[in-house]
């Protein structure tokens, strides 16, 4: 009987339900040696990019999984941001990375960019749960026991009374119908903290829900203010 040795993969961990979802679904195929969790991280705010999720927070995630964090610290100049990100791909594939996993379940475009850019370095782009159903996915993501707070969410999709709940059957059905359950439009981002992958739960305190807001360009020139409920974490 021929043993196949699990290939060295970096998990990109954003900290969230669907990348914790990923993880899990990874580690349980066994195809893989996940050899660290890359995450990307605002080098202002310290905060991840992605869910703007504290960088000690995403330290106390990793030691609980038990996979070493490779932190990207990221400035909000795009190019800088590109070369860093290429950076890190090099420096794992150097050590014999050839995998890249995320936990992406539709966006197309993202996927694109992804593997326009890891592609030419010889690295494969895995997504282990890309174009399942919502409804699966979000079954999936309960029957795992995994535990996650929701800590962003969209004003215009759902209020403050989200902020640092815990994502469950009884929340999902309190989800307006124009809302995808696993938050795929951006209605809402997630902080993973116990369960299944973790060894302990990982120990926070949520001290304040602020509202936010943001101004962008769309592709027609027109500009947009983004409002946003965001949690607020004890130092």
């Amino acid at each position: 009987m021929i043993v196949q040795t699990p290939k060295k993969a970096v998990f990109n961990w954003s900290g969230g339900k669907d990348s914790a979802l990923a993880l899990y679904t990874v580690l349980q195929q066994k195809l893989f040696e996940v050899v660290a969790l890359l995450t990307t991280v605002n080098e202002e705010t310290e905060l991840s990019s992605m869910h703007a999720i504290p960088f000690s927070l995403l330290m106390k995630q990793a030691e609980s999984i038990g996979i070493p964090l490779y932190p990207v610290f990221l400035p909000k100049n795009l190019p800088v941001y590109e070369q860093r990100m290429l950076d890190a791909a090099q420096h794992f594939k150097a050590q014999g990375v050839e995998h890249f996993i995320f936990g992406d379940i539709y966006l197309n475009d993202v996927r694109k960019y992804r593997e326009d850019r890891l592609h030419p370095l010889g690295i494969e782009v895995v997504e282990p749960i890309w174009n399942l159903d919502s409804t699966e996915v979000m079954q999936n993501f309960l029957d795992s026991g995994i535990r996650t707070k929701i800590i962003v969410t969209d004003a215009s999709k759902l209020d403050r009374s989200f902020i640092g709940q815990d994502i469950d059957a009884a929340l999902i059905e309190r989800m307006p119908e124009d809302v995808d359950i696993c938050g795929e439009n951006g209605e809402y981002h997630t902080f993973a903290y116990a369960g299944a992958l973790f060894k302990q739960p990982v120990e926070f305190e949520i001290v304040e829900t602020r509202q936010m807001s943001y101004d962008f360009k769309l592709e027609n020139g027109e500009e947009k203010t983004y409002h946003y409920w965001q949690a607020i974490f004890a130092e």
